[in-house]
C-alpha cells in the first residue's frame, strides 16, 4: 500500500534505475517499459507506483533538493566561515553526482518536463538555495573574509562551476568527489593568479 516500507523502497527503487537509465539513454528515449524491465517488475504495476516519467523527474528533483538544500541552511546557521560553508556545498554537490548517477543529469535538463505545479514548488526552492549560497558570500563580504564585488554574480560563478560536474564527473576516477570539489573551491576562492600578482579592475 502507498506509504509503507514496501512501497517507499519501490519508489525508491524506480527513481534510481530511471535516473540512470535517463542519464544513459537520455530521457525522451526512455520509456516507461524500459524502466519496467531495469525494475524487474511488469508496465501495469509500474504503473501501480508511478503515473508518468514527469512524475519520476519530479522524485529526482525533490531527492536533489533534499540533499542539498537543508546542511546548506545548517552551515549558515552554524559559526563555520563562509568559505567553510562553500566548501561543504561543493563537496554536497559532488558527493550527490557520485552517490545518486543522473539525478543532477535529469534536475538541470529536464525542470521543464516537471508539471506546471512540481516545476513551480520546485522553483521556489531552487531559489532558496540560490539565495542561501548569495548569502554565505554576502556574510564573507561582512566579516572581511571576502571581497566580492557582486554576489549575485559570484554565486552565479561559483555554481557555474560546480554544476557543470554533471557532464565530466564521473564516479570511480582516481580522485573522490570530495577531493574534486575541493580543488573547484580553492580555484573559485583564490583564482589562478600568483599571491602578490597585481589583480585586474
Amino acid at each position: 500500500m502507498p506509504g509503507s516500507p514496501a512501497a517507499t523502497g519501490r519508489k525508491a527503487q524506480i527513481t534510481r534505475v530511471a535516473a540512470e537509465l535517463f542519464n544513459d539513454k537520455g530521457f525522451h528515449e526512455t520509456s516507461m517499459d524500459d524502466i519496467a524491465s531495469a525494475v524487474g517488475i511488469k508496465k501495469p504495476t509500474l504503473y501501480h507506483h508511478v503515473q508518468s516519467k514527469a512524475q519520476i523527474v519530479s522524485w529526482i528533483h525533490d531527492e536533489c533538493v533534499e540533499a542539498i538544500l537543508p546542511p546548506l541552511q545548517g552551515y549558515l546557521k552554524s559559526d563555520m566561515s563562509s568559505s567553510d560553508v562553500l566548501r561543504r556545498v561543493a563537496g554536497d554537490i559532488f558527493s550527490l553526482l557520485d552517490g545518486r548517477p543522473g539525478y543532477l543529469r535529469v534536475y538541470f535538463e529536464h525542470h521543464r518536463d516537471l508539471d506546471k505545479r512540481s516545476r513551480t514548488r520546485i522553483a521556489k526552492k531552487r531559489d532558496q538555495y540560490f539565495d542561501a549560497v548569495r548569502q554565505a558570500i554576502e556574510n564573507g563580504n561582512e566579516s572581511g573574509e571576502f571581497e566580492v564585488e557582486d554576489p549575485k554574480f559570484a554565486t552565479l560563478a561559483f555554481f557555474g562551476m560546480c554544476n557543470w560536474g554533471y557532464q565530466w564527473y564521473r564516479p570511480g576516477g582516481p580522485e573522490t568527489a570530495v577531493e574534486v570539489a575541493d580543488h573547484l573551491w580553492r580555484v573559485f576562492l583564490t583564482g589562478a593568479l600568483q599571491p602578490g600578482v597585481a589583480r585586474l579592475g
